[in-house]
Parts: C-alpha cells; sequence; structure tokens
C-alpha cells in the first residue's frame, strides 16, 4: 500500500477481475491539467494513458492523430544502457506496442474531424508476466471517453493463447502458447486483430475472435459508468464544409454521365491514377465553370476544394457499387480471383538466398543472410533480456509507388509490416539445436499497389527455401477486403491499394497448407458478423493454397545444400567448467582461434559454435578446443601419436594438449635397449591410460601386450 499526505487528492478508481487478475482503471489522481488521464493497472504493471487535442483545427485532409508509447526502464529496475543512460528513441517493441493502440482507436474519431490529437502512454511498472501492450488500448479508450475530445468509444483489449487445446484469457508472458492473439473492439465489433500462430486451422481462429470479443465486455461496460459518472462534456466540432444532399447526387450523376465507371474499370494502377486525376480536374473545371463567373479567388479555391472532396466520396460511392451491384472490379478480376503471380529464385550472385515474388502490381524482393551467435538481436525492452536469433525487415522505398520522398529511417509502418512477415514465418522455422544460424530475412519493397506485407511473407519464404534453411513447410499470405452496404456484403480476395483505401476491411491472413500462422486485421465498419470472418477466413485459405502451389512450382522444397559462400558451422558440447579454459586468461585462446578465421560463440550451457568460411580452418579449431577441455579417463584407449623420445620411454599424444608417458618397459616383450628401435616420431599406436597421478601425469601401456609385459614398479622412495 503506497504512502501519502493527508491532503493528497483522492482520485476515483474502479476495478474488475479478468482473466483472474485484478483489473483497475484510476483517474482524477495524476496528471490532472489534461483532458483525460488514467492509470490502469493489471498485476503490478502500470500504464499511464494522457490525450489531449488541440483547441482548433489545422488545414488537413486527414486525422492528425499521434500515439506515443514511452517506455521507462525504471518500470523494472533498470538503468537505461545507452551512453546518455536515459531513454532514447522508442524501440521496435515501443512502436508495435503504439501500433496496436493507434489502430482501434483511429477510426473512432468523427468524420472530418481535424484537431490534432495526442495520446500518450507511459509504462510506469511492469510485473515480467502481465504486458503493457494490451493494456494501451485500454488506457487511451478511457483517458479519451473521459475528456472533452469527440470520439465514438469506448473499446477494451484482451489477448488470447491456446494451451492444450484450451483458449486462455491474458495467458501469462512467459507460459507457451499455440497461440497468440490481440483482439481490440467495442461493444458491437472487433475493431482490430494482430496474431501469431503455429499452424491454427481457422474455425479455431473464430472461436478465439468470439472469445477475445466476449471477454472484453465487462471492461468496456465499466468505461461506460465511469463516463456516465466522471466524464467531461465533448466540445463541438464544427462540421466540415461539403456539399448539400440534392447538389452531391447532380454532380454524381454528371461524374458518372461523364463516364466515371470507365476510368475506375482501368487494369494498370498507373494508369488509372493518371486517368482518375485528369477526370477530376476536367469535371471540378466544368462544375465551376457552370457556377457564378464572379467568384473572386478565394472563394473559388474554396469551392474548388469542396468539390474534389465531393469527387473523392463520389468515386467510393461508385467503386463500392460495382463490386456490390455488378461484381467487377477495377482491374477485371472476380471477387475470389488472385492476381497473375510470377517468382523467380537466386536472383543474386552473392546473397546467402533470395527470390522476388510478384503478384499483379505488387513486386518484393527477399533476400536472405546467414550469421552467427553474435549476429542475434539485442532485446533492449521492459521485458527480459534475451537475444533473438531472427530478424525480418521490410523496407518500403518512394519509388514502389511511382513517388519521390525524403528518406528519413524506418518508419511505423514499416516495423509493423515487418513484424507480421517475422510472425508468419517463425512458425515453420528449424530449431537453433536444427540450424544454429542467425538468419536475417529483407523483404525489399520493388512495386506497389496493395498487399506488400504478404508479398514479403512469400518472397521471404522462397528465399529462406533458397538458402537451404530446413523450414517445415512452405508459408504464403494473402490480404482479404470487405465492401458492405446494409445487409449486402462482399468479400475480396488479394485486395489492390484502391480497394484497400476505398473498403471497409484489411484483413491479412498467413499460413501454411494446413493452418494460420499469422493474422492482422482492421476494420473501418460498425460490426463485423462471425459468419463474415468465417467466410473472409475460408476464402484467404483457398488464395493461400493456390499461391502456395504457385511457389512449390518454383521451389517444391528448401535445398538440401547451403551456398558456397555461406561459412559453415560446426557445433560440439564441451564440460561447463571447461569453458575458462576456451577463453583463457583474457581471451587468450579464443583470440588464437579467431586468428585462424573462426568466430567463437560460446553459450553457457556448454555450446560451442565454430562459423567460418574455411572449413579446415573450422576443423583445426574444433580440435584446439577438443585438446583444451577432453580429459584422459584411467582405462580408456586412445589412437596415440609419438612426439617425443627419451632415453626411458615415449611420449605420446593422446589429442591436442594431453601427452601421457610409454615407458620403455612398456614399448615390447623383452628388453628394449633403445626406444628408437621400436618407435619413431609420428607414429601412430594405441596406447590404454594406465593410471594418472596427482600432478595430473598420465602413465600409459600398450593394451595388446597387457600380460606379456609385468607391470612398471613405482621407483623406491629413498
Amino acid at each position: 500500500m503506497s504512502e501519502q499526505s493527508p491532503n493528497a487528492p483522492q482520485g476515483h478508481r474502479y476495478s474488475l477481475e479478468v482473466g483472474g487478475r485484478t483489473l483497475s482503471i484510476e483517474t482524477g489522481k495524476y496528471a490532472k491539467q489534461v483532458s483525460g488521464s488514467v492509470w490502469v493497472r493489471y498485476g503490478d504493471t502500470v500504464v499511464m494513458a494522457t490525450a489531449q487535442a488541440s483547441d482548433k483545427p489545422i488545414e488537413a485532409d486527414f486525422l492528425p492523430l499521434t500515439v506515443e508509447f514511452e517506455e521507462r526502464h525504471y518500470a523494472v529496475g533498470k538503468i537505461p544502457g545507452s551512453f546518455m543512460r536515459r531513454e532514447g528513441r522508442p524501440g521496435e517493441k515501443a512502436i508495435l506496442s503504439a501500433r496496436l493502440t493507434d489502430r482501434p482507436i483511429r477510426p473512432l474519431f468523427p468524420k472530418g474531424f481535424r484537431h490534432e490529437v495526442q495520446v500518450i502512454l507511459t509504462v510506469l511498472s511492469a510485473d515480467q508476466e502481465n504486458t503493457p501492450d494490451i493494456l494501451g488500448p485500454i488506457a487511451a479508450s478511457a483517458a479519451l471517453t473521459l475528456s472533452d475530445i469527440p470520439w465514438n468509444g469506448p473499446i477494451a483489449s484482451v489477448r488470447v493463447g491456446l494451451q492444450d487445446g484450451r483458449l486462455v484469457l491474458n495467458p501469462v508472458a512467459a507460459e507457451e502458447s499455440d497461440l497468440d492473439l490481440v483482439v481490440a473492439g467495442s461493444k458491437d465489433a472487433i475493431i482490430m486483430v494482430e496474431a501469431g500462430a503455429r499452424e491454427i486451422p481457422e474455425e479455431q481462429l473464430v472461436q478465439a475472435l468470439e472469445f477475445a470479443h466476449r471477454a472484453m465486455q465487462p471492461i468496456i461496460e465499466l468505461q461506460e459508468q465511469m463516463r456516465a459518472e466522471l466524464g467531461k462534456p465533448k466540445f463541438e466540432v464544427a462540421a466540415p464544409e461539403k456539399l448539400g444532399d440534392e447538389e452531391t447526387e447532380a454532380f454524381r450523376r454528371l461524374a458518372l454521365e461523364r463516364g466515371l465507371s470507365n476510368v475506375l474499370l482501368t487494369a494498370a494502377k498507373g494508369e488509372r491514377s493518371a486517368a482518375l486525376e485528369a477526370f477530376r480536374e476536367t469535371i471540378v473545371a466544368e462544375v465551376l465553370a457552370s457556377t457564378d463567373s464572379a467568384l473572386d479567388e478565394v472563394e473559388a479555391q474554396r469551392r474548388r476544394r469542396i468539390y474534389q472532396q465531393a469527387f473523392d466520396e463520389v468515386v467510393k460511392r461508385e467503386l463500392r457499387r460495382l463490386i456490390l451491384e455488378e461484381n467487377r472490379r477495377a482491374d477485371g478480376r472476380t471477387n475470389t480471383q488472385v492476381r497473375p503471380i510470377w517468382i523467380e529464385a537466386d536472383v543474386l550472385p552473392r546473397a546467402h538466398g533470395s527470390a522476388v515474388f510478384a503478384r499483379g502490381e505488387t513486386q518484393v524482393l527477399g533476400v536472405v543472410t546467414l550469421g552467427t551467435g553474435r549476429d542475434a538481436q539485442l532485446v533492449d525492452d521492459l521485458g527480459l533480456d534475451t537475444e533473438d536469433p531472427f530478424l525480418v525487415h521490410y523496407n518500403f522505398p518512394p519509388y514502389s509507388t511511382g513517388e519521390v520522398k525524403r528518406l528519413r529511417g524506418v518508419s511505423r509502418r514499416e516495423v509493423g509490416h515487418g513484424n507480421l512477415a517475422k510472425r508468419a514465418l517463425r512458425a515453420v522455422l528449424p530449431s537453433q539445436e536444427e540450424f544454429p544460424y542467425t538468419i536475417r530475412v529483407v523483404g525489399d519493397v520493388l512495386e506497389s499497389n496493395g498487399s506488400s506485407s504478404m508479398a514479403t511473407t512469400c518472397a521471404g519464404c522462397l528465399a529462406l527455401m533458397d538458402a537451404g534453411v530446413p523450414i517445415k513447410k512452405p508459408v504464403a499470405g494473402v490480404a482479404m477486403g470487405l465492401v458492405s452496404e446494409g445487409d449486402r456484403h462482399v468479400v475480396l480476395t488479394d485486395i489492390l491499394g484502391l480497394e484497400d483505401a476505398l473498403g471497409d476491411m484489411d484483413f491479412k491472413v498467413t499460413g501454411t497448407k494446413d493452418g494460420v500462422t499469422a493474422l492482422q486485421m482492421d476494420i473501418k465498419i460498425s460490426g463485423l458478423s462471425s459468419e463474415t470472418l468465417r467466410q473472409a477466413l475460408m476464402q484467404a485459405r483457398e488464395a493461400r493454397l493456390f499461391i502456395l502451389d504457385k511457389m512449390t512450382e518454383v521451389l517444391p522444397e528448401p535445398r538440401r545444400e547451403l551456398k558456397p559462400q555461406v561459412p559453415r558451422i560446426l557445433t560440439l558440447k564441451v564440460p561447463v567448467e571447461k569453458i575458462g579454459a576456451i577463453i583463457g586468461p583474457g581471451g587468450k585462446n579464443v583470440r588464437a582461434l579467431e586468428e585462424l578465421g573462426v568466430e567463437v560463440d560460446i553459450e553457457q550451457d556448454g555450446t560451442v559454435r565454430l562459423f567460418s568460411a574455411n572449413a579446415q580452418a573450422a576443423e583445426e579449431a574444433r580440435s584446439r578446443i577438443l585438446g583444451q577441455t577432453q580429459e584422459a579417463r584411467i582405462g580408456e584407449i586412445y589412437e596415440g601419436t609419438v612426439s617425443r623420445i627419451t632415453n626411458f620411454g615415449a611420449f605420446v599424444t593422446l589429442f591436442p594438449g594431453t601427452d601421457g608417458l610409454l615407458h620403455i618397459s612398456q614399448i615390447a616383450p623383452g628388453r628394449v635397449e633403445r626406444v628408437e628401435d621400436v618407435l619413431k616420431l609420428g607414429d601412430k599406436i594405441r596406447v590404454k591410460v594406465n593410471k594418472i597421478d596427482e600432478k595430473g601425469r598420465v602413465d600409459l601401456v600398450r593394451p595388446e601386450l597387457e600380460g606379456q609385459i609385468p607391470p612398471r614398479k613405482p621407483p623406491v622412495k629413498r
């Protein structure tokens, strides 16, 4: 229980049980100058959310919303490891957590809302069991719900696991699970889904989604109670300027008369975009010319802007009508048809694995690089300190859409799409014991017209197979869309960028022939039935099987041999107590191995991996390590090499670093006058360890002569 002074504000605390633990939302005590502020606690994990909007709207054609996810290292009792010893730019986990909150809250702002909104989520405490990412949407929703910012919430989010065939609500972070599903939704509908899975059947996923939506309802009801008791009145938002209904309908009829439908049905993206732009300018100019010519320049520009916005709405309505009423898509496909696919493998001469996957006007170059344990990514977030030997990086350059933009580093979208492809592929990777490489997959988008993250999954899988990575099964992905009006709805397979922008759903599904490995869904409408979800998943499965067939035509299975330019890894196991001997004083022994051109990776359990492009150097390093770690055992027989001859016997090397003495009396039956008469340097002979004295000196005999030579008597002490 925290201690506080008598005059401290009390605040308001609401709580309920979720997944067997207490979830509490507290407000009115901390950060009181912001429009909306809450502390959300689950177990010992605490996330603070603040929500603030600007006083005046800005001139923009988009919602100016930013969601920041701030990780404080004090939340886990750590000091940041950076040079400045303070938190820097958000890491990958923080960016993904911010997206988990941004995606479900963004669609619920009023249409045309142009006030800048900033939602800041700060992790104040993290108990390593209850992950803060799913608290983000709950905290942001509560802060927005209680604030004066217009917003059509509340929402909630939960995580669902699958353990021993049983769905589990908000499983503990460290527990093994066949499913990692995060779902955010409102009272009536699922809004956002993010999942990684181990080949889960589609029907089981539908059950998990229904389970999640039911489980979040008490959290939504709690926020509704808070709003009724503490919520601020929402400020008024000026309705955006737009044409009246009659004027809009007249404008729509004019556009259709001038041939808008034919322009929309232009198959090629570039041609369609150019034709739409030219059509818009022509028809807007025609309408403006028919109005009062006495308009001044300012008023003319204002009217032009209104008509341009009206045109965008007319395009949206007509595209949706063509799909719903005429079963026609912009590129001429049916609703269930996948765009033409072509594939090319082994396209880069020096890469460890490479492939190009093209689907319609979306094209991705996938490249695989194999590295050592030293190349594994250090995960520096608020979780347990770990290393990740699997990296997937997605790049979306401006030329992929025929645009010119400044390159400003990795965007949040690129991080999110890369993570989706990573979850899709991780399920089929071999274990580190089977394939002890660090694997990096890069997806460079060369062309984009929708579903580039799914093309990255396909290209990445093909590149892994080209590199000889023994994946369990091929993985493919496809993006599904939805157009709905009232009771009518159409699920679209392999959506175009235009269908993504103007449709009601972006539903990305990846998997093998046997089940789903990753899922990402964003919904723009207020409700989505389980039957529609089921239809989308099954339609995606048919498309996925079609794509997998195309992929296996080019690469039926992973290549059986690694490329010649791929460095080889030798793995051996040594006693844990011998690790120090391998390293040597001040790392001397490891440096000597690295001088051979061998990288040495030593794990705490005694696993040693040698990584080198030179197989002979790797074998030499292996021999040295065995010599440093192997121990002679009494009674063991070895194939040794005569390394030194003296007048009293021969020294025999059993293995690198360990010699034993074969006394002259034990070399042959009868009396031996000179050792050189029987043995020479370099001779290979079988010897047996007879005894080892307290100083570690090894005494040898010849096993085939036992019984023919009397045992040597120890010298008499005088």
